[in-house]
């Protein structure tokens, strides 16, 4: 970039460039992440060439009519069956999940396509197709839930949505652009044929992921379907930020099914351009959805996401109005592009938060929640949206189903801007976390975990945190000040910001082998014992490193012993099973300055 470029962009848009390109850089660095992805954007593909054919052959077989009832019997269904087969993906390996959807869901393309080569009737074709829609309704969420596990802070995993998004765009604009050609050509039969290979590649693509197994608590205990289903529906229910997001994602699949008509009537009674034309219009809506990915990648770092996911949801409804007030075929292409980009913003947004707001054990449930919720809507409005025509007329049925997003909006204003408060503060407990040694194997569930258990402990300068020979209950991580080390009344190592302290006394269950006193004010946040090591006993990465840490601070330094039991200074909980099988027979303890 020459000097003369960067004195015309100015030095905030290059920061959002380099976010941009960060984004996407860490995605490819990242082989998992990458694989993922790619998986990803193949099962997508598959999904709009197959939808878009779907509605051009169902609207042949009976009109607007027949496509509305066609997405509704498609998307009814999965929206039933999918929460009862999600607890699944929280009990297995969530890559292997992935890949057992996407076979599926090719075999029962494949099968319909031979259906419709061999002119059988279209209600074997309808069955197959909603058979291919219950198993794709799983991969989105199952999807999202994985994704977190293979990032390890909170900018790796908004740059993973965003690269998603991106790749969902990109779907959404080689998908429909595939149908058409493939429809002028050849006919649904080679669209069906298509999208069936696609769905099988994304099979071959995501079987190659291999992540850290997260050992979970409770996860030897096997619960029945129904309970683990509660167990999604409770964590919803327990947080409004995660019931006002499903709220506002179901008003915006209400319209989208209601456009998944829309598109098809617009294309072909509106505009007259026959039934290719659905196509088209539908890859005008992914044409802006790719350019909504890379305003999304200079977003990146934003900590306004609740905000950008409102604003998302705002242009999903308004430019589907103003098709009703200008209906002509230019505009109607520019005006579904904008609403792509709204798209984007939604995606990007709405499963990051998502993810950080649900803990790991309920994750993928409540991302098929959501979908299951998303799905039902999707079904409702694709089966209202012709009855609104036919009691209005086409024109004013946009406009009216159009201003459902924008109303919605205006009504969850306040509790986006809360939430958006929020997630500051979040990112500077994980940060905080990310910069102790032994938590940077810690995947970012993991780190969200434990800064979910923090409690902030202010201590006057002067002050002891702890005795050496307390009873150890609890882990420190210093926020503000400095604190010095005591070890047999010599001071022999500093504490600052970044540093953490505690630790060998719960991994090794032994009393306290050195004295914190602070040096200046401190402001600490602190963990419980129970759930520090639940979070570090269940990652191997982390307690190997965690481990290996502790053993070397103990063997910089051992305590003189000291007679008597140990002092208690709290009450101290039962340490978990992973704790006992790690003992030392020299205790001592010096956190790193």
């Amino acid at each position: 970039m020459t000097p003369a470029v960067r004195r015309v962009i100015g030095p905030r848009v290059r920061d959002r460039l380099s976010a941009a390109a960060g984004a996407f850089v860490s995605n490819a660095r990242n082989t998992d992440l990458r694989r993922a992805q790619l998986s990803f954007g193949a099962a997508w593909t598959c999904e709009w060439a197959f939808t878009v054919a779907l509605g051009v052959y169902a609207f042949g077989h009976g009109g607007a009519a027949a496509v509305g009832l066609v997405v509704f019997l498609r998307m009814a269904p999965a929206a039933v069956v999918a929460p009862l087969v999600g607890p699944l993906a929280d009990r297995r390996r969530r890559e292997r999940v992935l890949c057992w959807i996407s076979a599926l869901r090719g075999a029962a393309i494949a099968v319909a396509a031979l259906l419709v080569a061999a002119g059988s009737p279209s209600s074997w074709v309808y069955v197959l197709a909603v058979l291919s829609t219950v198993a794709g309704t799983l991969y989105r969420p199952v999807h999202s839930a994985l994704l977190p596990s293979l990032c390890q802070t909170p900018y790796e995993l908004t740059s993973a949505n965003v690269v998603r998004a991106m790749v969902d765009s990109l779907a959404a604009v080689v998908g429909p652009l595939l149908a058409a050609v493939l429809l002028a050509g050849s006919g649904v039969t080679a669209v069906f044929a298509a999208a069936a290979a696609a769905s099988w590649w994304s099979a071959v693509l995501i079987v190659r992921v291999r992540r850290e197994p997260l050992v979970r608590p409770g996860s030897r205990v096997r619960a029945g379907v129904r309970a683990q289903l509660a167990g999604g529906i409770r964590a919803v229910a327990e947080s409004r930020d995660l019931a006002v997001l499903l709220c506002l994602a179901a008003v915006q699949t209400f319209t989208r099914g209601a456009l998944l008509v829309f598109s098809v009537v617009v294309a072909i009674d509106l505009l007259r351009m026959g039934g290719p034309g659905a196509g088209y219009l539908t890859a005008a809506f992914g044409a802006g959805a790719v350019l909504g990915s890379l305003v999304g990648a200079a977003l990146v770092g934003t900590r306004r996401l609740a905000g950008w996911f409102g604003t998302g949801i705002a242009l999903w409804g308004l430019p589907i109005a103003l098709i009703g007030v200008f209906p002509s075929e230019a505009a109607a292409l520019v005006l579904l592009a904008v609403v792509g980009v709204g798209n984007t913003m939604v995606d990007f947004a709405q499963f990051t938060l998502m993810a950080r707001l649900a803990t790991d054990e309920v994750m993928a449930r409540v991302f098929i929640l959501d979908e299951s919720f998303t799905t039902l809507s999707l079904a409702a409005g694709s089966l209202v949206a012709p009855l609104v025509i036919a009691a209005v007329g086409l024109r004013p049925a946009l406009i009216v189903i159009g201003m459902l997003c924008p109303l919605a909006v205006l009504a969850a204003g306040r509790r986006l801007r809360g939430l958006d408060a929020s997630m500051v503060i979040r990112d500077r407990q994980v940060s905080l976390l990310r910069a102790v040694g032994m938590l940077r194997p810690l995947a970012l569930p993991a780190l969200e975990r434990l800064a979910r258990g923090l409690d902030p402990e202010q201590v006057a300068a002067g002050a002891v945190v702890f005795h050496q020979g307390d009873v150890g209950d609890r882990f420190y991580v210093v926020e503000d000040g400095v604190a010095e080390v005591i070890g047999d009344g010599a001071i022999i190592a500093t504490l600052g910001p970044g540093d953490g302290f505690g630790e060998i006394a719960l991994l090794h269950r032994v009393p306290r082998t050195a004295t914190i006193r602070a040096r200046t004010p401190l402001r600490l946040q602190t963990l419980t014992a129970a759930h520090f090591l639940t979070v570090v006993t269940g990652s191997p990465a982390s307690m190997q490193h965690a481990t290996a840490e502790a053993d070397a601070k103990l063997r910089r330094f051992s305590p003189a012993p000291r007679p008597g039991p140990a002092r208690p200074d709290r009450n101290a909980p039962p340490a978990p099973d992973a704790a006992q099988h790690h003992t030392s027979s020299e205790p001592g303890e010096v956190p790193e300055p």
